[in-house]
């Protein structure tokens, strides 16, 4: 997960973007289905998926977590979807390294045409650069929230999916290389985001899209982003119109810190997309010293709670289930 972006910055790359950027689009209305039974979202199952990815180790490109994990992953997700795709690809790296990168794309209720993507990213950081230790920050991080938490999420919705089919398409997302990139060089951030949104299919065009990163903190807070705001408003207030339905207090009505994260490049392909991300983490150096472990070692499962990964759980599955077919 990367570093915040300064105002001046995000109107530079809002004013850059594409011409049919969802923001200048009518927000499209929300027709939700009434007397629907929302399946339940199993929070403890969710740990138990954050878990299971760390025990992999970092799962850093070029790494053997990192291949251990995709071979996981895949698993995983063919035993819920409809149907299961690896978007493999080739990416030179710093020093002119190459690293096999792979997106998951799994599938749900193939046939049909209205559509929402869920997105996280399932590498973890190659490097811990504020690690405390000065003898660590060359060390990859164990990724349990930044990576593990995401993914935690969307395994168990994938589950979820396969026992309560959704009544819209629903297309979940895991992208690679994410952060990869050193603090401030945008270009390598969000490789497989980037790489998803040049290569995707002519017709694949979901209605919106939803990426959750960062979500498992035991004391997690979710601001609304601003490059989401920006881009993809309506999506926005779907989100968190639905969170304070729910009483979901993680949610939080106030605007966050603009974020550069894979929801970026989906925008800019015209997929109006928001962001859930505890974006008071990064970079935090409040009184709260156990926060202070972004792109630091100490990014472990023991930072993170079932209780968090049900929150974002049950908004997302309260979403899909309330959409019309």
């Amino acid at each position: 997960m990367k570093s915040r972006i300064l105002t001046l910055i995000l109107i530079t790359i809002v004013a850059g973007c594409s011409n049919d950027r969802p923001a200048d689009r009518e927000s499209p209305v929300h027709l939700e289905r009434e007397n629907v039974t929302v399946p339940e979202f199993n929070q403890d199952r969710a740990f138990d998926y954050l878990v299971a990815q760390t025990e992999f180790g970092p799962r850093n490109p070029g790494s053997t977590g990192h291949q251990q994990c995709l071979q996981y992953l895949t698993f995983e997700l063919q035993k819920f979807a409809d149907a299961i795709n690896q978007q493999s690809f080739r990416h030179t790296g710093y020093e002119g390294k190459s690293y096999q990168m792979t997106n998951i794309i799994a599938s749900f209720n193939m046939e049909a045409t209205n559509r929402i993507l869920l997105g996280a990213h399932w590498d973890t950081r190659p490097r811990a650069e504020r690690d405390p230790d000065p003898g660590r920050r060359n060390e990859p991080i164990l990724g349990a929230n930044d990576g593990g938490s995401g993914v935690a999420v969307l395994l168990e919705m994938a589950r979820i999916f396969s026992i309560n089919p959704p009544p819209t398409g629903v297309d979940i997302i895991l992208f690679d290389g994410e952060d990869y990139g050193r603090e401030g060089d945008l270009d390598q951030y969000c490789i497989g985001a980037k790489h998803f949104a040049r290569n995707k299919p002519s017709g694949f065009r979901p209605r919106f899209g939803i990426i959750i990163d960062m979500v498992g903190d035991k004391e997690a807070r979710f601001p609304q982003e601003a490059n989401s705001k920006q881009y993809a408003p309506w999506v926005v207030n779907l989100i968190w119109d639905t969170a304070r339905r729910l009483n979901k207090a993680e949610f939080e009505d106030r605007q966050g810190g603009a974020i550069y994260d894979d929801h970026i490049p989906l925008n800019e392909a015209g997929i109006p997309t928001a962001l859930i991300i505890d974006s008071d983490l990064i970079g935090y150096d409040g009184p709260n010293e156990r926060r202070r472990y972004w792109h630091t070692t100490m990014d472990t499962p023991e930072q993170c709670s079932p209780e968090s990964l049900g929150a974002v759980g049950r908004v997302l599955t309260e979403i899909i289930y309330r959409q019309p077919s």
